[in-house]
């Protein structure tokens, strides 16, 4: 699954995603640091670092979550628009083609994989009251175009045997799949992964992966990926930005990050000893 020698975005492509200057402060606590950086068009990007770094809050500025102190968080949009994100709402943001998903998983699990990836689509849900609940005309054809969509994604996503189950019951790995198609079931051109394949084994981590990478590939959409697992990123990533500390130390392929000295120092060279005598997770 190594794409060191596969097609990368065009050289110059345009930057769909651009944060400048992003300061974000708990108390006195600063999550991010003037943090500048850019997404491109048609790229898969991966954030790493340690923990505490920054990552997701970088996910949490970008979804509408946080509102930085400092700094501008610019979308390009399909529409030619350009949206300043660091003033808009959560649901405003969804509706401009940004879907993510959560390190902590954050499904309806009272629900079926079907009804939960319905709900993905409510931001293109139109009607008033009245016609969703008579459930009949022009909300009736946009109820059954908003299901055959989801439909599409369920195969896709290879979920067919479990789009009747309900989610609580499903294994761990098959609910990180099940967010992920929720979030595809927006219809998103920049999608945001925290922590995917959090909590899964080897296989389940490896089967992840590829539905990544067809997800980018096959679908055509941009991806950040925020994830603790190097191998997986170093060969899925086509470009790897490293934060420590709220600040970005590293920018490249993943070849050129995982050779570069800060990187090494800040993260990939630390070992459970190492974190154990500085008082940090390992």
């Amino acid at each position: 699954m190594d794409r060191n020698q596969a097609a990368k975005p065009a050289a110059g492509a345009r930057s769909i995603l651009e944060l400048s200057d992003v300061t974000l402060r708990f108390g006195g606590v600063t999550s991010l640091a003037d943090l500048t950086m850019d997404v491109r068009e048609g790229e898969l990007l991966a954030l790493i670092g340690p923990n505490g770094a920054g990552k997701t809050s970088v996910l949490n500025c970008v979804s509408g979550l946080y509102r930085p102190q400092e700094g501008n968080i610019t979308l390009n949009g399909r529409d030619g628009a350009r949206h300043a994100l660091h003033r808009l709402a959560p649901h405003r943001i969804a509706a401009l083609g940004v879907a993510r998903t959560f390190q902590n998983i954050e499904l309806f699990k009272h629900m079926t994989v079907l009804e939960n990836l319905m709900l993905g689509r409510h931001v293109h849900m139109k009607g008033g009251v009245l016609g969703g609940g008579l459930y009949w005309g022009r909300q009736r054809g946009r109820e059954i175009e908003h299901r055959e969509y989801v439909e599409q994604i369920i195969d896709f996503m290879n979920l067919e045997p479990l789009r009747s189950a309900v989610v609580g019951n499903l294994a761990y790995g098959n609910q990180r799949l099940v967010e992920m198609a929720r979030a595809l079931a927006l219809g998103p051109n920049l999608l945001l992964l925290d922590e995917p394949t959090a909590g899964m084994n080897a296989e389940e981590k490896e089967s992840m992966a590829r539905f990544i990478l067809d997800v980018h590939e096959e679908q055509g959409i941009t991806v950040v990926v925020v994830d603790h697992d190097i191998d997986v990123i170093m060969d899925i990533a086509d470009r790897v930005v490293v934060l420590d500390f709220g600040r970005r130390i590293a920018e490249g392929s993943p070849r050129e990050v995982r050779s570069d000295p800060a990187v090494i120092d800040a993260y990939l060279g630390r070992t459970a000893d190492d974190a154990g005598r500085n008082g940090d997770p390992p």
